[in-house]
């Protein structure tokens, strides 16, 4: 990866985490979960508001590391709107772009900020901390708590 994408994707990661979107706890969601990552002590909250097939509503608390909070606030952007079957397409292309070598200046054209996790993909013991929210949204359609070792 070059510098200049290195330097952007460290740039979405820091706002992301230093100004969370969808922040907090949301008191009418219809699905819910809790997110325990045993290995670093990351925690959080994924709450949803989901009507019929769509997605109204994706919020979060957390109590994590930079790369988890900025993993579940792109990831609360990414899926507000969605219908569900949206949203697995893009749950899915997350997976791939922590787990590939893709076309990083393809990734974030067609993928957005979301592409800036790729960078993360350079430190496995930080893949968890970016798929954390992702699986506990899984587990909040599924009405199951997740814990990952």
């Amino acid at each position: 990866m070059s510098d200049d994408l290195d330097d952007l994707y460290q740039d979405i990661i820091l706002d992301h985490n230093k100004r969370p979107r969808h922040y907090g706890a949301l008191a009418d969601y219809t699905h819910t979960a809790e997110g325990y990552n045993a290995i670093c002590g990351d925690k959080l909250t994924i709450f949803l508001v989901i009507n019929g097939d769509l997605i109204e509503t994706v919020q979060f608390e957390a109590a994590c590391c930079a790369i988890c909070k900025s993993s579940a606030s792109m990831m609360s952007v990414a899926l507000t709107g969605k219908t569900l079957a949206e949203a697995e397409a893009v749950f899915q292309r997350v997976g791939d772009l922590l787990s590939n070598d893709l076309n990083l200046k393809a990734d974030i054209l067609f993928d957005g900020e979301i592409a800036a996790l790729a960078g993360v993909r350079k430190f496995a013991a930080r893949i968890k901390c970016a798929t954390l929210p992702w699986h506990t949204y899984i587990a909040a359609l599924k009405g199951s708590a997740l814990s990952t070792d």
